[in-house]
């Protein structure tokens, strides 16, 4: 992808601060997918020392966010499941956003999310509506 193009995204993205204060990032972008990363530290482990649900929500909808949005559409989240499918063991994650469907007025995507070891982390499908 063009770095150029890749660079915009992740400013216009900037904006998502949940996300990117949580260590998001952005690294590819193209019609219907996106790939994001996420350097994990002691703040995204929950009390029994594993990867807090939360945080891996996050990842999985910012990557739906990015993939149906990165082209100035404007798309929210109708509706997101999310089954977590075993434990992140490495200290990165990654999600993988990828259209199923893309309407007139809705789309589908779904998410996975593993660690950099491979290890599947959550299953995610989303749906998002059309606004503008």
């Amino acid at each position: 992808m063009d770095s150029d193009i890749l660079k915009k995204v992740q400013e216009r993205f900037a904006k998502d601060r949940f996300a990117t204060d949580n260590g998001a990032v952005i690294e590819e972008v193209r019609d219907g997918y996106a790939r994001v990363v996420m350097e994990l530290d002691e703040h995204h482990y929950n009390a029994v020392g594993g990867v807090m649900g939360g945080a891996i929500f996050t990842i999985a909808d910012f990557a739906f966010a990015a993939a149906s949005n990165w082209q100035g559409k404007v798309v929210v989240s109708q509706t997101a499941q999310i089954t977590y499918l075993g434990k992140v063991k490495g200290k990165r994650m990654i999600a993988e956003a990828k259209q199923v469907k893309d309407g007139r007025s809705m789309c589908y995507y779904v998410i996975e999310v593993k660690d950099e070891l491979g290890n599947q982390a959550a299953h995610v499908t989303s749906s998002g509506f059309h606004v503008g």
